[in-house]
């Protein structure tokens, strides 16, 4: 991206013509001094652009969008009315450091999402991967991390300092607690109050969300080999046996012998990785059947 040097848009401002054409900006939108806007984007009725922003080539901003902050927008991003990106953080701790803001291309930014900029105290930046898709009302709070191709369906809230894995799913009205880790490809259900960690590919349900399986359906559609999935089945009964109440210690010697029975596969050393790594919160329980629950350690 060339970009440029953007001006008030009641001036009828726009930038450079390149391959994309130049950017078209409303006359009722407002674009500070120093913001810098690339070749071929949009900027729909009522917007609002901060003077740290950097909107690369492609993106649209259908209408009434507020960016702010040092807020770097990727290509072809598309962002529904009245969305807020880069917004001073809920954290009231923030005292106006220079935190950032970043979303990758392709993502899709619905109806009255908020995004808000990273804290000092966090790690500083607030992160959207490529190609997510983040649908109305939801938020998501300051020093959050989404991988590539997240979805997000709508009125989710979470805390700040989640980190979403690649490729997980968020059904509706999920809550995610601050410093809540949602694994690669994890599938947690709507209306679901998210607690603890959910390993990857796994699958969470329920008020307070209880782990009650791996995310199959996600498995199949991307390709994954029925025998692998059967390995995927095998190593999840072994490190959460049905009717198995145990945590600490005996915990830790089924961790272990999964390792050495399932550990050369994959997906299977990428949940045994996310367990072993450090937590805030924990791991979220398992209930593979009503009335049975299987605890883990830091649950």
């Amino acid at each position: 991206m060339e970009a440029v040097l953007a001006h008030s848009a009641s001036t009828g401002a726009t930038g450079e013509t390149g391959p994309l054409g130049p950017a078209e900006i409303h006359p009722s939108s407002i674009v500070a001094a120093g913001a810098r806007i690339g070749r071929g984007v949009s900027i729909g009725p009522w917007c609002t652009i901060g003077p740290d922003v950097v909107i690369e080539d492609g993106v649209r901003l259908i209408s009434h969008v507020v960016v702010d902050g040092h807020t770097h927008i990727g290509a072809n991003v598309v962002c529904y009315p009245f969305t807020t990106v880069g917004l001073e953080p809920q954290d009231l701790k923030y005292r106006g450091e220079p935190t950032r803001c970043i979303v990758g291309a392709g993502t899709i930014i619905r109806e009255n999402v908020t995004i808000h900029r990273g804290t000092a105290t966090g790690v500083g930046v607030t992160t959207i991967g490529d190609g997510c898709l983040i649908m109305a009302n939801s938020h998501v709070a300051h020093d959050c991390t989404l991988g590539r191709g997240v979805i997000i369906v709508n009125n989710v809230v979470m805390g700040g300092h989640v980190v979403i894995g690649e490729n997980a799913r968020i059904m509706g009205s999920a809550a995610l607690h601050q410093f809540v880790r949602i694994g690669h490809a994890a599938l947690v259900g709507g209306v679901c109050g998210v607690e603890a960690d959910v390993i990857p590919y796994g699958s969470v349900l329920g008020n307070r969300a209880r782990l009650v399986g791996l995310h199959w359906i996600w498995l199949r559609r991307n390709g994954v080999a029925p025998d692998d999935i059967r390995r995927m089945r095998l190593a999840f009964r072994a490190l959460y046996p049905k009717a198995a109440h145990a945590s600490g210690a005996v915990f830790q010697q089924r961790l272990e012998q999964v390792r050495a029975q399932y550990g050369d596969d994959a997906r299977v050393s990428e949940i045994l990785d996310f367990i072993a790594a450090p937590s805030h919160r924990g791991l979220v329980r398992v209930q593979r059947s009503p009335g049975e629950m299987i605890e883990t350690d830091g649950a």
